[in-house]
């Protein structure tokens, strides 16, 4: 069963609310959500209390994903890195516009100062180009990423320019759907630790714990973490970390991932 009826919509900022669109005959498109059923739920309730108290809390997640062409996906998340929600979808419809289709041809007859025209820095012009360069003479296999496992997708797509651990993972989840992403490197998801499990710190061997733990549902888990690090679900206000160690500025997740390059 879908979980397709919503208690509670969060547009929470850690997450870019950019929707992805669907295009159908007669031109009508549709939003393209990330779907989950009872089975993740019901399991990941079972597995762990404290964070099946915090699902119960939330109610179900509707959450928008990028496109599903996984070049145009790419391409959004690089725009996306340390900007605003808002100014990534500004900049994102300019290049639409520009482009027409976010294609790597398109991208390839595009100079890097019109890509620049759209609003994002030279190192950005130049990662996009990079990557559509490698895309359209065959260097870089894009359907071959979709066949491997996520640790060889990963790998694959963070071997780009402009591409770190957070965002492949990131692309992984928004773009290909896959069901068991739970990324260390997102500052949200580990305010959503703290917030869920009461810890001042989460190291990687916790992380670690409740990455198995969650596991084959860790995607689910990551939406309901997101959720709850917003700080607007009722009973889940506080930041456990201590004061001096808490990111003050609200960012997107992945913006200030561990040790990503993006």
């Amino acid at each position: 069963m879908r979980l397709d009826s919503t208690r509670q919509e969060f547009g929470f900022e850690e997450i870019p609310p950019q929707p992805a669109f669907l295009k159908l005959q007669g031109g009508v498109s549709l939003t393209r959500y990330f779907e989950y059923g009872t089975d993740a739920v019901d399991y990941l309730k079972a597995k762990d209390k404290k964070l099946g108290a915090a699902i119960d809390a939330v109610g179900v997640v509707r959450r928008e994903m990028d496109e599903d062409d996984l070049f145009s996906a790419i391409v959004h998340q690089i725009i996306g890195q340390q900007i605003s929600t808002a100014a990534q979808a500004t900049i994102w419809n300019r290049m639409r516009e520009r482009l027409g289709e976010v294609t790597p041809s398109a991208v390839c007859a595009a100079t890097e100062e019109g890509l620049q025209a759209c609003g994002i820095t030279f190192t950005k012009a130049r990662y996009i180009k990079s990557c559509a360069e490698k895309v359209a003479s065959g260097q870089f296999d894009l359907d071959a990423v979709r066949e491997m496992d996520d640790a060889e997708a990963i790998a694959a797509l963070s071997s780009l320019e402009g591409v770190g651990i957070w965002t492949a993972e990131m692309l992984l989840l928004f773009c290909l759907g896959r069901p068991d992403i739970l990324s260390y490197g997102d500052l949200a998801i580990h305010r959503g630790m703290r917030m869920v499990y009461h810890h001042r710190k989460v190291t990687r061997e916790m992380f670690e714990r409740y990455r198995r733990r969650y596991s084959p549902y860790g995607s689910v888990a990551s939406l309901y973490l997101w959720a709850i690090s917003s700080m607007n679900v009722s009973g889940y206000d506080r930041d456990y970390a201590p004061k001096k160690a808490r990111v003050t500025k609200k960012r997107k997740s992945g913006n200030g991932a561990v040790g990503a390059k993006g």
